[in-house]
């Protein structure tokens, strides 16, 4: 089915007001950090406001993947609307909202096709969070980046250099070359180019059924 034809079939989602006074007095800075309000824990642990949240171009192509945090502060500016909700609460005195699990902005981007800016968040999420050399799923504070060439001896930071890393396989490789203590790679690292974006997507999408529709057409 063509993305452009979700139009007509909204979750039933309560949006946010654009700029509404009494919406926007929750936000303070870039964070949710007013006295009383409370968000709803997650059952299997995870912090809701950290929760993956798809974000949809005005066409309703899929762009992007936000926190909660950022969706909610993009709703409640009138930049996007919920499309879908993940079924957490936020609550504070003057406001009860659902959080978003898929959002869409209000005005066209143009994405321009090429690979983003080379940065530790864009490794960790091209990785998907999961050390390259062990396989092992870790938190972003548990992992740190490793040069396949060292430094020292003439490596260079990009995107074929650089990837996700334990600390313990870090300690491990040290100065060292894969092949000179029979360490391997996952898979060869690349440049995280739109069609990357679109299959982490759909990796995270097959998770939740919300996204689907949006990802599988």
């Amino acid at each position: 089915m063509s993305r452009h034809n979700f139009s007509h079939r909204h979750s039933g989602s309560h949006h946010a007001s654009p700029g509404s006074a009494k919406n926007t007095d929750v936000i303070v800075g870039m964070g949710i950090a007013v006295a009383g309000t409370v968000v709803v824990a997650s059952e299997n642990g995870r912090q809701p406001m950290h929760s993956p949240v798809l974000v949809l171009n005005a066409s309703y192509e899929p762009i992007n993947i936000c926190a909660a945090r950022r969706a909610l502060v993009l709703v409640l500016k009138g930049v996007a609307i919920t499309e879908e909700e993940n079924g957490h609460y936020l609550h504070s005195a003057r406001l009860t909202m659902r959080l978003p699990s898929v959002i869409r902005l209000l005005e066209y981007r143009r994405i321009p096709h090429q690979t983003r800016a080379l940065s530790r968040k864009n490794i960790l999420l091209r990785d998907r969070n999961t050390c390259q050399y062990c396989s092992v799923v870790l938190s972003s504070a548990e992992l740190t980046l490793d040069h396949v060439i060292p430094r020292s001896r003439g490596g260079v930071s990009t995107w074929e250099n650089l990837v996700a890393c334990c600390h313990p396989c870090n300690h491990r490789k040290g100065n060292h070359l894969l092949g000179e203590i029979n360490m391997h790679l996952m898979r060869e690292p690349r440049a995280f180019s739109l069609h990357t974006s679109r299959h982490i997507m759909r990796m995270i999408g097959r998770s939740d059924q919300k996204w689907r529709k949006y990802l599988f057409y």
